[in-house]
């Protein structure tokens, strides 16, 4: 009984210091986005024929360095390349344009490129789409919840559910801040797959406790016949 005390209060207590650690890490440093929702800057050029993206990825890592490069095809007939990273210096711009001249042929210059700086999407506005759904999930869960694990006491149930589910999110976004994984495509599906694992654990946690309240009731009745 003891050791099992004494583990509880070091999952409180290791919950508690990634909590605290992820908001200090946001403070600082805010989340990580993913380079389709930072501050950043694109350039388009017409190569005027098809190309590798794997040829461009070897020409921006020789420009650009460490920093993080996205790259597309653009127009219909895919002879464009759009070419998006953190920031694009001159310096930068004309090596590039260099480089994909010596490679495709082509007669670009630098001077007529154009270099467009791209926002920032906000975090609320990455998750927008899915709150409406996502509350409605949770409100249906709740409500089955409480009506199956009556016996348990339904609003105990339905306010110690919430209390669970927020609380995983909260470890998985301090989780996400402290190793700086990006926010990007990959964070809703993870929203998901905890709150899935979390449901699972409630609803054994609720079947056992429910299994022990039919037990304690069967030996009362037991005992008053």
């Amino acid at each position: 009984m003891k050791q099992f005390i004494k583990s509880k209060q070091l999952k409180i207590v290791l919950m508690v210091l990634i909590i605290i650690a992820g908001i200090v890490m946001i403070a600082v440093k805010g989340f990580n986005f993913d380079l389709k929702y930072q501050d950043t800057q694109r350039v388009e050029l017409y190569i005027q024929t098809e190309f590798n993206i794997a040829d461009i990825k070897q020409i921006t890592n020789e420009v650009f360095g460490n920093q993080k490069v996205m790259i597309q095809k653009v127009e219909v007939f895919e002879d464009s390349v759009s070419i998006t990273t953190t920031s694009i210096s001159d310096e930068q711009k004309s090596n590039l344009v260099t480089k994909i001249n010596e490679k495709y042929g082509t007669e670009l210059k630098a001077e007529d490129t154009q270099v467009e700086n791209i926002a920032h999407t906000r975090g609320r506005d990455i998750i927008k789409p899915y709150v409406i759904p996502f509350a409605i999930a949770i409100i249906i869960v709740l409500i089955y919840l409480g009506i199956k694990y009556y016996k348990l006491n339904t609003a105990k149930v339905i306010l110690k559910s919430i209390g669970i589910m927020l609380l995983s999110q909260i470890l998985l976004f301090s989780i996400i801040a402290i190793t700086r994984i990006p926010i990007g495509r990959l964070t809703i599906p993870m929203v998901i797959l905890v709150y899935l694992f979390t449901l699972f654990g409630m609803t054994s946690r609720f079947e056992k406790n429910l299994a022990k309240k039919k037990l304690e009731e069967s030996k009362e009745k037991k005992t008053k016949k």
